[in-house]
């Protein structure tokens, strides 16, 4: 099949929606079929334009058998609320012609990720005109999270824009998420469940296993062979809750054998750096390559996935698929009727978000008893193989977008 795939983010950034993205681009077109990409430079999560990429030119190139187009956009120095929508809607009017530069190539299903909604008027109309389907995916109800986190406010502004949203959605052939409970927030936005598909994110569980020795990364950063290592690797952005990792480093600052590593890139890093600079057991690294990956979350003893309260029911983190594979315990802020919290009982610690205390309490529980890490680790490993495999999922994903084209022809 031909497959346009159309979003803001892609490879080779290597967080959130342009690594899963990238992942489902490769490994489809390794299957065999065409697809090509209309999307923006990197810039995420530092909000820079990576080296090499330009933010205001076109720019076509092959990806691991795509054919990518990267078309200007506007990248905000400070990210605000107003920012980040002008930020959105430049590359949803420079990425129009690059839409259209597809024509003559007439694909058979025009795939667009939400973030951002702004994309998805061209999308449908083109996808119209070109008798394709069209896909929408969703990794973030953005409208959602920019309301409870106060990007957006005012009554009649949600009611005028949660009116726009269900419109957009009502018009795709298929609407895919990634977590049940984001399906069933697809439901109460009128979208039936013929049209509703699921498409979690997943892990290469071949690539990131358990560790049989100490991670390199260890020996690298000087961290003692005893010692017990908490870690954060991700996204550092409005969504993560970040304050409270530097809260819970403070309350376990004496406790002489727990290290915590707080890795990733992102506008929240310079404040959660400036907030831990008085604290010896914290060490910051960058987001590191993929080919490092294993080692990096390899190097836990513990993992930690902190959520803000107002945007904890709102998505299921991409993280998380990894810190499972790796075979680790998670603490995660979860509450417990969510799909985060039920998975997290199964292999870990799920406390109320934004509570340092709990947060805190369950490290240092799980930092005294290496037998229950051990076990909790076994049956994270577990989860992710039988949940999060990639080759499973993107399998089923495959058959879905086959059936939607077979429905079309």
């Amino acid at each position: 099949m031909k497959l346009l795939v159309y979003g803001i983010n892609f490879a080779p950034e290597l967080t959130g929606i342009g690594k899963y993205t990238g992942e489902m681009v490769a490994w489809l077109a390794a299957r065999g079929h065409e697809v090509r990409v209309v999307t923006a430079p990197p810039y995420y999560p530092d909000w820079k334009v990576w080296p090499g990429y330009h933010a205001g030119r076109y720019v076509q190139h092959e990806w691991q058998g795509a054919q990518v187009i990267r078309t200007p956009l506007w990248v905000p120095k400070k990210v605000t609320g107003t920012k980040r929508l002008i930020h959105l809607a430049s590359f949803a009017l420079s990425s129009i012609p690059a839409l259209l530069a597809q024509w003559h190539w007439k694909p058979d299903v025009v795939w667009v990720t939400e973030p951002p909604l702004f994309c998805t008027p061209g999308a449908l109309a083109f996808a119209r005109l070109r008798s394709a389907k069209a896909w929408l995916h969703i990794q973030d109800y953005e409208v959602d999270a920019a309301f409870d986190l106060g990007l957006l406010k005012g009554a009649r502004t949600r009611n005028f824009v949660a009116a726009a949203e269900r419109w957009l959605m009502a018009r795709f052939d298929r609407i895919s998420t990634i977590s049940q409970r984001m399906i069933e927030r697809a439901r109460t936005k009128g979208t039936e469940d013929a049209r509703l598909v699921s498409l979690p994110n997943w892990a290469d569980v071949s690539a990131i296993q358990p560790l049989q020795g100490p991670s390199p990364f260890r020996a690298e950063l000087g961290i003692r062979p005893d010692a017990v290592v908490a870690l954060y690797s991700g996204n550092m952005g409005a969504k993560q809750g970040l304050e409270l990792l530097a809260d819970m480093a403070l309350m376990l600052r004496d406790q002489p054998n727990l290290e915590f590593v707080f890795c990733g890139n992102g506008a929240g890093r310079a404040d959660l750096m400036k907030r831990c600079e008085s604290m010896a057991n914290v060490r910051f690294l960058d987001l590191q390559p993929v080919e490092r990956l294993g080692d990096l979350l390899g190097l836990a003893d513990i993992h930690l996935l902190p959520q803000r309260a107002d945007a904890a029911d709102l998505v299921m983190p991409s993280k998380l698929t990894g810190m499972l594979s790796s075979g680790r315990p998670v603490v995660a802020g979860a509450r417990p009727e969510t799909e985060l919290g039920q998975v997290t009982a199964e292999c870990g610690i799920a406390v109320a978000p934004d509570d340092p205390r709990a947060f805190a309490d369950a490290v240092l529980s799980l930092a005294s008893q290496p037998e229950r890490r051990r076990e909790l680790g076994i049956k994270a490993r577990a989860v992710a193989e039988a949940r999060f495999d990639r080759d499973a999922v993107l399998g089923q994903f495959e058959r879905d977008l086959l059936a939607c084209v077979a429905a079309r022809r």
